[in-house]
């Protein structure tokens, strides 16, 4: 009887196995033919409604001074979002970070028009699989090419999914406030002393 049992099944478990490893495959290439074919832009506005951390902040605010929105394209639709204050010095609140970029910003114009010497991402989010680790990734990459940014800094709520997120992308820890949490992405520059 087991026999009978097992000649009938192995065929149908066959092909299950064999249907399942066709969708994981054909999901796999959907997810790396988007991640290949994404890019990197600067946004004039975003969906604030969308943003999980900061849903408060206008884009006016985002867009302000010493402060850009970067998304990541694939085939004409944004599927992450990362929002960026440039500061030279690490904030703790969101006031502080207005502040910092406005500073920076005003002291880039009696200088080299370059803003800040730290990027600070307070906000990121992704609306499909993989956007929001690919989003870290082509921004670090953005920050490396540039020849005024040397830090690449979070100002994060202090929530388990935050410190999850920002420590499975290699950052570390610098700080907890009373309010937030900053981790650093580490940039190594070519011809930096510590390579």
């Amino acid at each position: 009887m087991i026999k009978i049992l097992n000649k009938k099944f192995k065929p149908r478990i066959k092909a299950r196995i064999r249907k399942n490893r066709q969708a994981l495959s054909k999901n796999l290439d959907n997810f790396f033919e988007w991640v290949k074919g994404a890019e990197l832009i600067e946004l004039k506005e975003c969906n604030t409604d969308e943003d999980p951390v900061r849903p408060e902040l206008s884009n006016e605010f985002r867009t302000g001074y010493g402060r850009k929105i970067f998304g990541v394209r694939y085939q004409g639709d944004v599927h992450a979002v990362m929002c960026f204050a440039y500061t030279n010095e690490i904030p703790k609140t969101v006031e502080d970070l207005e502040k910092m970029s406005h500073d920076a910003y005003l002291q880039s114009a009696l200088r080299d028009q370059n803003v800040g010497r730290i990027a600070v991402a307070y906000t990121v989010w992704s609306k499909k699989k993989g956007g929001g680790k690919l989003i870290v990734k082509e921004v670090f990459k953005k920050i490396k090419k540039s020849n005024h940014l040397n830090r690449l800094v979070t100002l994060s709520p202090l929530t388990e999914m935050a410190t999850k997120f920002h420590s499975n992308n290699g950052a570390k820890l610098l700080q907890v406030n009373e309010s937030s949490q900053n981790f650093e992405y580490i940039i190594i520059k070519k011809g930096n002393l510590n390579e």
